[in-house]
């Protein structure tokens, strides 16, 4: 299975040229095997990518332009499928390609196929699970010093230091408040000092 990328060497769009150049940097950082097939300097090859790319994928002008990946006769997608796929770490099932062991996408190939998380992969996850709780107790221990703890929450309250409470001193005067006798200045003068 080899990977074919159309590409058009002699393109005015840099859009286009952009997205050239997007899929065969990765494909060339990924060790990925491909070979590309210009459309501008052979005609054959131009003709075999416009047949082959599926009716439902062709753009509205029904043109197909470069970039066009396929995998042998089977078509792949165009820059926006491959960006996707990219994005979706999915690249190597979009191009039809195993994963190599230890990638992402090999991980969760291996989940979507058992349905479980691979052995050899397990003890990574069991020790994350145990980072974890290690943070999670460091937290709960760096959040209250024992000495705060006890003096915020346990210091008892004096009557003396509560406030009278909004009730208490709008009580009604009784009559035998009234009663009292008034105070006259000279007995305010002996208080004072």
């Amino acid at each position: 299975m080899v990977v074919k990328v159309f590409i058009a060497s002699q393109s005015g769009s840099t859009a286009i040229k952009k997205k050239q150049q997007d899929v065969l940097g990765f494909l060339e950082a990924n060790k990925i095997d491909f070979k590309e097939m210009d459309i501008a300097a052979n005609e054959g090859n131009r003709k075999w990518m416009r047949e082959n790319v599926p009716g439902e994928k062709r753009p509205q002008n029904g043109i197909p332009l470069p970039p066009q990946i396929f995998n042998d006769e089977l078509y792949c997608g165009d820059y926006d499928a491959f960006f996707n796929a990219k994005e979706d770490h999915g690249v190597y099932a979009f191009l039809g390609l195993a994963p190599p062991p230890g990638s992402k996408e090999a991980h969760q190939a291996a989940i979507i196929q058992n349905g479980e998380v691979p052995e050899s992969d397990k003890g990574d996850l069991e020790n994350i699970g145990e980072n974890e709780a290690e943070k999670d107790q460091e937290s709960v221990h760096q959040t209250i010093e024992p000495e705060e703890a006890v003096r915020e929450f346990h210091t008892p309250a004096k009557e003396e230091e509560q406030p009278e409470s909004e009730d208490e001193e709008e009580q009604p005067v009784t009559e035998e408040e009234d009663e009292e006798e008034p105070v006259t200045e000279d007995e305010d003068e002996v208080d004072e000092s």
